[in-house]
């Protein structure tokens, strides 16, 4: 982004993207899901299957799902999450977790939801 010192140009964009926020949780629907883990491995879990279900992201109807990892929200659409996880189905990045280990998911990592949500 370039540099603009002029305060009516800087409010302007700055009310462009308050809107934008503003659309998503007053119009959309978020799923949000806490992962205080990911601040230290790097990587969120996203559940795909529970007791030999699909749950999670599999099943969510949400428009949005929205990352705590702790003091930062990840907000990303659920289609686009789809898009980036489908890759690692099947991969090592597989991993048992919930209640007694009786849910799939995946770790994702932080910086390939970063990367490549440049648009929501």
């Amino acid at each position: 982004m370039n540099y603009n010192s002029d305060f009516r140009h800087d409010l302007e964009v700055g009310q462009v993207s308050e809107k934008e926020l503003g659309d998503i949780f007053e119009n959309k629907t978020v799923e949000v899901k806490r992962d205080l883990k990911a601040r230290v491995t790097g990587n969120l879990y996203v559940e795909f299957m529970s007791r030999g279900k699909g749950s999670g992201i599999a099943s969510s109807e949400a428009d949005y799902w929205a990352f705590d990892i702790g003091d930062l929200f990840l907000i990303i659409k659920t289609d686009k999450l789809r898009d980036l996880i489908r890759p690692l189905l099947g991969t090592s990045a597989e991993r048992k977790g919930g209640d007694d280990n009786t849910s799939l998911g995946l770790l994702v990592p932080l910086s390939l939801l970063i990367k490549n949500n440049t648009q929501l």
